[in-house]
């Protein structure tokens, strides 16, 4: 069953993930308890044997193996090559998840471009949806552990309403060497196709609409069936196992060399070595957990259609699947409540109610944009008496410089601000801030056009 835990870190707390280090289901600790007690009873064998079985001079050349096993697993490049299979790893089982065919959009288009009220119509609605959803079961059965145990033959998937008997003998007797998963897909096209010719399909225009567009049943169907088609080479096609042989070979080879040359020896002359005796490599313990927590990350998730604890849920989604689908295109065919005016009917601001749990949100102002924010600050800045000093100054000191080329063509020079000036003074913030009251009698179009320009002596 995927393990959920959305709900114990819905909010960002003081030590929030603290809460998950202790779950046992789902964790990391399940994965990985074995190879790690296997690791800690070979390490504890080897120091066993160095400190209290070996004479002087075996100690020695076990000392010299142990120094040189740990000058060379820096050699190894661990984080490269694992990061990047990790990254490989969860791109992919990211586009497995997002590829499982799902019948929503497909059983409203149905819903909405098959019509007829009578027993017939109903059957057509009830089976085109079936098809789309036996699809998806025989893909699914055919890489799913669960769905195959739950399926095990065609037989089950007569008796749990998939297919008919006449469905089965049809699908047998259509031979192929190859995965047939399809064939519903056909189905489904061929029954449309009769659905035309009966007049549950207004036109012609509707039907070429139904091979064309997204609006209707047709390209639905086409995009179900892609991703049918995709899961199921996702399965056929793995990532390279060379590279999953060089992940596995990279980590259990640097944690076997790791077992020699991460024990805590004897300070002798002539090489230097740890002056504490740890009894316990703490660090080594830290760094296998993770590394070979890594790996079983990306061994667990290779595969999201097998019986692990995260694993996908493939058999509640047929389930729902089904059933959803089945209500959308029967009991809901033209099955509309009545209109009626909304309650913000006369309200010309519709505000929908507050609980008092949240009643301080009605006190928070709307986000309108990071400029509004700064209209609001010059607003705030503004004042007679910084635009008459900036009126002062702007008629004393500043010049309105027009560029070579708007002489010739007769166009006014863009505003800019001297930077020299911006820097001495805050003159620059409160022009920017200035606003314009075009009612004024002292109001000049150019003045104000032309807030400020690069003097030309001062960009020299």
């Amino acid at each position: 069953m995927t393990i959920s835990y959305t709900l114990k870190v819905a909010d960002a707390r003081f030590a929030g993930f603290s809460k998950l280090l202790f779950r046992w289901k789902g964790s990391i600790y399940k994965l990985l308890y074995k190879e790690f007690i296997v690791f800690i009873s070979l390490y504890s064998i080897f120091s066993v044997t160095y400190r209290y079985f070996l004479s002087h001079e075996q100690k020695i050349i076990f000392e010299n193996v142990a120094t040189h096993c740990d000058k060379q697993t820096s050699l190894i490049p661990m984080s490269f090559v694992l990061g990047f299979y990790v990254t490989l790893i969860i791109n992919r089982w990211w586009n497995q998840y997002t590829n499982i065919p799902l019948p929503d959009q497909l059983m409203c288009v149905v819903s909405s471009n098959v019509h007829g009220v009578d027993e017939r119509g109903r059957m057509l609605w009830r089976t085109l949806i079936r098809y789309a959803n036996l699809s998806s079961v025989l893909i699914l059965r055919s890489i799913s552990t669960r769905i195959r145990k739950r399926f095990p033959s065609l037989e089950h998937i007569v008796e749990a309403g998939f297919m008919t008997y006449d469905e089965r003998q049809k699908f047998e007797s259509l031979y192929s060497d190859f995965n047939k998963y399809w064939i519903p897909c056909v189905w489904f096209t061929n029954l449309a196709a009769q659905a035309r010719k009966e007049g549950r399909i207004r036109d012609d225009v509707t039907l070429r609409l139904l091979m064309d567009t997204s609006r209707i049943p047709q390209f639905e169907l086409n995009r179900h069936r892609a991703k049918c088609s995709l899961l199921f080479h996702y399965d056929w096609i793995s990532i390279p196992l060379v590279y999953t042989q060089v992940v596995t070979i990279a980590i259990y080879s640097f944690f076997a060399f790791c077992l020699i040359g991460r024990q805590f020896l004897e300070p002798r002359a002539g090489y230097e070595k740890d002056n504490i005796d740890f009894y316990v490599p703490i660090f080594t313990l830290l760094q296998f957990f993770f590394y070979a927590g890594w790996l079983k990350v990306a061994e667990q998730i290779i595969n999201p259609f097998g019986e692990d604890d995260d694993d996908f849920e493939t058999n509640k989604l047929i389930d729902r699947n089904l059933q959803v689908s089945f209500l959308s295109v029967d009991d809901m065919y033209q099955n509309l409540p009545p209109m009626q005016k909304d309650k913000c009917w006369n309200e010309a601001t519709a505000q929908p109610p507050y609980t008092i749990s949240t009643a301080s949100e009605t006190h928070k102002p709307s986000f309108l944009g990071h400029a509004d924010t700064f209209t609001s600050y010059c607003s705030v800045i503004d004042s007679p008496v910084l635009n008459r000093q900036v009126e002062q100054e702007s008629e004393t000191e500043l010049k309105v410089q027009t560029p070579l080329l708007s002489r010739f063509l007769n166009v006014t020079a863009s505003p800019a601000i001297s930077l020299k000036n911006l820097g001495r003074t805050n003159r620059g913030a409160n022009l920017l801030c200035k606003h314009v009251d075009s009612s004024s009698s002292n109001f000049q179009p150019n003045e104000f056009d032309l807030v400020m320009s690069i003097n030309e002596e001062d960009s020299k």
